[in-house]
Parts: structure tokens; sequence; C-alpha cells
């Protein structure tokens, strides 16, 4: 695992705005730095190496069907995430069921020059953003970079995920033909959007009826959400989070239709960081997990305190490394999981996103930043690999 040094596309910036990606620069005023898409860099890794991320990844995944399995069974696990008992039925009922899921990311720290096993930082299992860049953005930066001469003819990345989203969503199309899914999303988040956006795409493409609702425009008629035309919702993507949606008013009647999400019901149980002391307990010493525990370790090891629900790095504390990140989480509780140093290359530590996609291992996705936390606005570095 390698960060090179490499020269930029020419007009750089026109190439990816002409695949849909809009936020590849962000605020300066607000991030201190407006670089989010970065190619004057790329990480090489050996064949070797992406095997590693890929039997990693679908063993981690293995590991959290099995929570799952014994989560919703037990009341007192439930608890622990404080997941609402009012929707304790609807967990069980989408898992007995196993409805399906379709996207997850895995955040991994790898460093193989020290740990050949990559270790679980936590997992996006509900609403992963950086797929479009990951799927997309740095696929057409490959080719471009082979035909430019940059890179080898046979240099070759761990990238599956616009194949495997194809696959899933043409599944699922096969199962409920007839019937329209809708997209949701916050509409003011230009990442948001983008990522829903480009899902809604390929359900397109493989002949599924789409149609795009804002959050809030979605409506309950007593017996169905409805969209703007009072039509029941029977199919619906969210990238909306789960613990939002069981607190908000409306969120009482989820548990009274028969829609199918997009992430299911069960996946409340893994968009939460209380699954880390979870796994740790149920697999200890597994080679891809960390530590980790409800209470704080004993005096003298290093640990990451992390809110059981937190998005882009927010209200972390790291005690011997005098970090404590702003945000608005934390009222639930708290994980405490053992310190794991990320790899660091030219000063900025770089976190390994793997994707599921319905399933099955799809790829990777590099984000760095100056420091050991990866924030909103950390870059998105691309990556290959020598077969």
């Amino acid at each position: 695992m390698e960060r090179l040094t490499v020269r930029p596309r020419d007009n750089w910036q026109q190439r990816v705005e002409s695949l849909g990606f809009g936020f590849h620069t962000v605020d300066p005023e607000i991030y201190g730095d407006a670089t989010y898409w970065d190619e004057t860099c790329a990480y090489r890794f050996t064949a070797e190496q992406v095997d590693a991320l890929d039997d990693a990844t679908a063993t981690l995944y293995d590991l959290c069907l099995d929570l799952v399995d014994r989560v919703v069974h037990t009341p007192s696990m439930l608890e622990q995430l404080r997941i609402p008992e009012g929707f304790w039925p609807l967990l069980a009922q989408s898992w007995k069921t196993r409805d399906h899921d379709l996207i997850g990311r895995f955040d991994l720290c790898y460093n193989p020059a020290v740990d050949p096993q990559p270790k679980l930082l936590e997992f996006n299992a509900d609403t992963p953003t950086s797929l479009f860049e990951a799927g997309v953005v740095q696929w057409f930066w490959l080719q471009e970079m082979i035909e430019q001469g940059q890179l080898p003819a046979e240099a070759d990345q761990f990238n599956q995920i616009h194949e495997h989203l194809e696959g899933g969503l043409t599944h699922l199309h096969k199962q409920r033909p007839n019937d329209t899914m809708y997209f949701t999303c916050h509409p003011d988040s230009v990442e948001d959007v983008t990522t829903t956006e480009y899902i809604r795409d390929i359900a397109g493409q493989v002949g599924i009826t789409t149609e795009f609702i804002s959050i809030g425009d979605i409506g309950w008629n007593n017996q169905n959400f409805t969209d703007l035309d009072e039509k029941p919702i029977t199919w619906l993507f969210k990238l909306y989070p789960w613990e939002w949606l069981t607190r908000e008013e409306f969120g009482q009647h989820i548990a009274h239709t028969t829609m199918q999400w997009f992430e299911p019901p069960w996946k409340m149980i893994l968009s939460n960081k209380g699954i880390l002391p979870l796994l740790w307990a149920m697999f200890p010493d597994h080679p891809n997990l960390l530590p980790a525990d409800f209470n704080p370790p004993p005096s003298g090891v290093e640990y990451v305190k992390k809110p059981l629900f937190s998005r882009e790095g927010e209200n972390l504390i790291i005690p011997h490394l005098g970090i404590e990140t702003a945000g608005s989480y934390g009222a639930e509780g708290h994980v405490y999981q053992q310190f794991c140093p990320l790899p660091e290359f030219s000063g900025r530590s770089a976190v390994v996103g793997s994707w599921i996609i319905a399933g099955r291992t799809a790829g990777i996705g590099i984000r760095e930043d100056n420091g050991p936390v990866t924030r909103n606005s950390s870059r998105f570095v691309p990556h290959f690999f020598m077969p």
C-alpha cells in the first residue's frame, strides 16, 4: 500500500462535472481547504492487499448478520442500542422475511506494513455516502490515466460497485415489476442528492419506474405514506437515518405499513456504533475487530469514545491525543473502542471505505485527513492495484 504523487488530468474539474459530480470542491470558509476530490495523489495496492480487504469485508458482513440474528431476539441488546421498543416487532419481522438490503460501507483501518488484517472502525450500514465517487468518478479517472500513459495498461481497481448495484436492483425489479420505487433524502445536501440520484438512475436503467420526493413532502393518509399526488408509496429508498425517522412525528406510523424500505428496518441494528462492543463480545479476539465496550477501558488503554449515533467524525473523543470533535450527538450514550492508529502518508491519515452492495463485496474508496479523524471535509483519493 503506497501513496503516490500523480499529475492531475487536464481540466479535471470539467471532466468530473460531466459525470454529475458537483461537489468536488467544498467551501474553504467552512472547511479551511477547498479540495474534496484529490487526484494529485493515488493509493497503489498489491493484488494480495486487495484480496485481504475483500476477504475482511465479506467476513465482517457475515459477522454482522450473525449479530442481527441474535439482537432481534434479545431485548436487553435492543435496549443497549437505544432502539425504541415500539419498533422491535418491525425489526423482527423485517429480519424474519430477510428484507433485502442494498448498500453499506465498512470503514477500515488498514496498514499492511504493521498488520495484514484490516480492522473494523465502524459500519455505515444505513446512509453511507461517497458511493458515487467510489463507483463512478474514480473508475473514469483510472481509465483516463491509463489512456494518458500515467498508469500501466494492466492497472486495475477494486471496484464493482456499479455492476453490483445493477445486479441488485435488477433482482429487486423482478420481484416487484409493477411498483414505483420512490427515492428520498434531504434536498439541501448536494452530496445526499447526488448519491440518491445515482442509485435512482441505475434503477431506471434496469427498468424500475422511479420518482424522487423530498423527505419533507412525504405525507400520511391514515393508512399509507403518500406522495404529493396522494398516491401510496409502497417502495422507498431513503438516504435519511433510521434513528431520525423513528423519533419524528410521522415515524409512529412506520410500524403500521407494509412499505418496503431501503435500507430495511433490521439495518437499525447495524447503523449503530453499539454493534462494536456487541461484535467484540460475540467474537472476541477476531482478527478483523478491535476491542470495544460500553464502559471505559482500564487506565492506560488508548481508546476512542464514540456516540451510539454520529456521523462525519462528530463528537469523537480521543483522550490520549487531546482530541474532542464538535457536534450534536451523544445523548443516547457512547461506546469505547480501542484506538487503532491509521496509516500516515505525507502527513495524512487514510481510511479505507469498503463497500458491500446487495450482500456482495464491491470495492473501496479512500478518504484521508490531516488528522486522525475522518470528517465531512476529508479528501477522497482514487486508488488502483497491480494484478
